[in-house]
């Protein structure tokens, strides 16, 4: 991923911040003859290991080999940019539309797990950490006995143990604070998808004050 030096992720801190606040990835298989690219949730745990699980229906899984290098891609928030926004728009003009956007690129090797004790561990993981919003959380032993034994059965577990994090925050670090703080108000009175977000990612990373 091209990613000039100003752009880079603040810290390994937020890689993993972000990777569990956004954990719905894209996963990308090279096999033997093609490119697979699948879409699942995945959980970071402590141990700093990806866990997640694919349909058993899924033919990926037939085709993943031993220590299977893979690559993950988590997405963040991001927003489109306006010239207008930018305060030397009046001054030069000499402005263009962007786009501002955090992500995270893993690279790592995966395996496949087949085990029920597996299983429930990262299932329960999973839901713990997706239904921690709500007032009234869904846990798994809300389902009758036997239903979650039984839906195990059609999927298959995965573990990516990480071996590289490349993270890139293109959040208006090459403007001058006075175009960053017109993004800033811009993003904030906005009512694009993730423009709030995305303002407090461009007020932080830069340091701006209102």
């Amino acid at each position: 991923m091209y990613t000039p030096k100003h752009f880079s992720a603040p810290n390994a801190s937020a890689l993993h911040a972000l990777m569990r606040a956004y954990p719905f990835a894209t996963l990308v298989v090279a096999t033997a003859t093609d490119i697979e690219i699948n879409h699942l949730p995945l959980h970071l745990d402590a141990a700093g290991v990806l866990s997640g699980h694919l349909a058993r229906a899924n033919p990926l899984w037939q085709a993943i080999q031993a220590e299977q290098p893979v690559m993950a891609i988590f997405h963040g928030p991001h927003a489109y940019v306006t010239p207008s926004w930018y305060a030397t728009k009046a001054q030069t003009g000499r402005v263009v539309p962007t786009w501002n956007y955090v992500v995270v690129h893993v690279r790592g090797t995966l395996r496949l797990i087949e085990d029920a004790h597996w299983f429930r561990s990262h299932l329960a993981a999973l839901t713990v950490q997706q239904e921690a919003a709500f007032e009234q959380p869904w846990q798994l032993e809300d389902a009758p006995a036997g239903f979650i034994d039984k839906l195990m059965q059609a999927v298959v577990g995965i573990e990516i143990d990480i071996t590289q994090l490349t993270g890139k925050w293109k959040v208006s670090q090459n403007q001058p604070p006075e175009n960053q703080l017109g993004v800033l108000q811009g993003l904030s009175a906005s009512e694009v998808a993730h423009g709030n977000t995305m303002a407090e990612i461009v007020q932080a990373v830069n340091r701006l004050t209102l």
